[in-house]
């Protein structure tokens, strides 16, 4: 098996250093960057598996970097958050797509763990939609859902980016139409966590895929909220 690539952001050289070393020692295949263009480059050059980016870059935002990935890349994100405090920039980047995060000061086995996590659900998402929708499309109110290539076409025939969750989450819905998914069949689906569930993962994962859908995020219509039962997907789905 090829080693992962995973692709380090971090302004900090030191921890680079710390971090692509601890790394490379469990074959994994590490580069690092200082910034948002030396990240560009990186992943244009060589793709990555999987992504460590810190929130604190300099003079740089990490979250406005994690709103641009979805243009270069659909690797799954860790973010790295510098404080307990700061807790919040680890629920913005939730909710831009980032897969997992740690706050500072971390230790480098749990950072392991949860790359290890992250990939593995990647793993088993990818292998569980090539076998059992290898050929097959979805259309629900105008969308066109694409299992084998992983696409979303709007009624207006636009492709719509979707993170690798978000994908898996409506995946899910399309599958199991105008019945009522609990937030743990959600969460196994979209493959947010493992065991150390975040409460506010599912939520939002739902908030971003209807920001994506709905015509009213905020009266939603496709994907509605059954109040202590979690959620169903509205639309009648057919299978082409």
């Amino acid at each position: 098996m090829r080693a992962k690539h995973l692709l380090i952001v971090d302004d900090d050289p030191a921890m680079r250093d710390i971090l692509g070393t601890f790394l490379r020692e469990r074959q994994f295949r590490v580069s690092a960057a200082a910034d948002g263009a030396e990240m560009a480059r990186t992943l244009a050059r060589d793709p990555a598996d999987l992504i460590v980016l810190d929130v604190k870059l300099g003079d740089e935002d990490g979250l406005d970097l994690m709103r641009r990935l979805p243009e270069r890349t659909q690797a799954p994100v860790i973010v790295i958050t510098g404080h307990a405090r700061e807790e919040a920039d680890a629920v913005l980047g939730l909710e831009l797509g980032a897969d997992d995060y740690v706050i500072k000061p971390f230790g480098l086995r749990e950072l392991l763990a949860r790359i290890r996590a992250v990939l593995r659900r990647e793993e088993l998402a990818a292998a569980r939609i090539r076998e059992t929708h290898a050929r097959a499309r979805y259309r629900f109110a105008g969308w066109e859902l694409d299992m084998r290539r992983r696409q979303l076409k709007s009624p207006a025939g636009g492709a719509v980016t979707l993170t690798a969750g978000e994908f898996n989450l409506l995946a899910a819905f399309v599958r199991a139409p105008q019945q009522v998914l609990s937030r743990d069949q959600l969460l196994a689906a979209s493959r947010v966590h493992d065991e150390e569930v975040f409460d506010r993962s599912i939520d939002v994962q739902i908030l971003r895929l209807r920001r994506k859908l709905e015509a009213d995020p905020g009266n939603p219509r496709m994907i509605r909220t059954e109040r202590g039962a979690g959620y169903v997907f509205a639309p009648a789905v057919e299978a082409l």
